[in-house]
């Protein structure tokens, strides 16, 4: 079974919309989680643009709860996938060893390979950020989906 992460900077907007898309595409035997790299939203539901932009789609991720990004998530997941160079940094500085950094990759790098180009942060920008994240996360999720299965 393939667990996959998605990493943003406080788990509201974009890593509860990626892992969202990713899980509509995937099979059940695939594990998709999300977290974020500060502690400012533990236990809080995904942003409610996020939410809105989601159910434009037909996705529900209402349900999900935010939570802090920490070094055993290295032990659990075999894909990290993170939205921009600051998440990538925060989340290799709790790497291990080798293994664990060869987790660690930017998600639009399945797009455009080894360009290292970031989703923004929609968080203090207007409801057309949201749908302009989706649809970047919409594309590199099918990519994904088309290389894991």
């Amino acid at each position: 079974m393939t667990k996959i992460l998605m990493v943003c900077l406080g788990n509201i907007c974009r890593s509860p919309l990626a892992e969202g898309i990713l899980k509509s595409k995937l099979p059940n035997n695939f594990i998709v989680d999300s977290a974020g790299t500060a502690n400012y939203h533990i236990g809080r539901s995904p942003d409610i643009r996020s939410i809105a932009v989601a159910t434009k789609h037909g996705l529900d991720i209402s349900n999900l709860s935010g939570r802090q990004f920490n070094s055993s998530d290295f032990d659990t997941f075999d894909i990290i996938y993170v939205m921009d160079e600051s998440n990538f940094m925060n989340v290799i500085k709790l790497a291990k060893n080798d293994n664990d950094l060869a987790k660690v990759t930017l998600i639009l790098n399945e797009v455009h390979p080894n360009m290292n180009y970031e989703v923004p942060d929609p968080y203090y920008g207007g409801d057309n950020g949201f749908e302009n994240v989706y649809q970047m996360l919409d594309e590199a999720c099918d990519i994904i989906v088309k290389k894991l299965i």
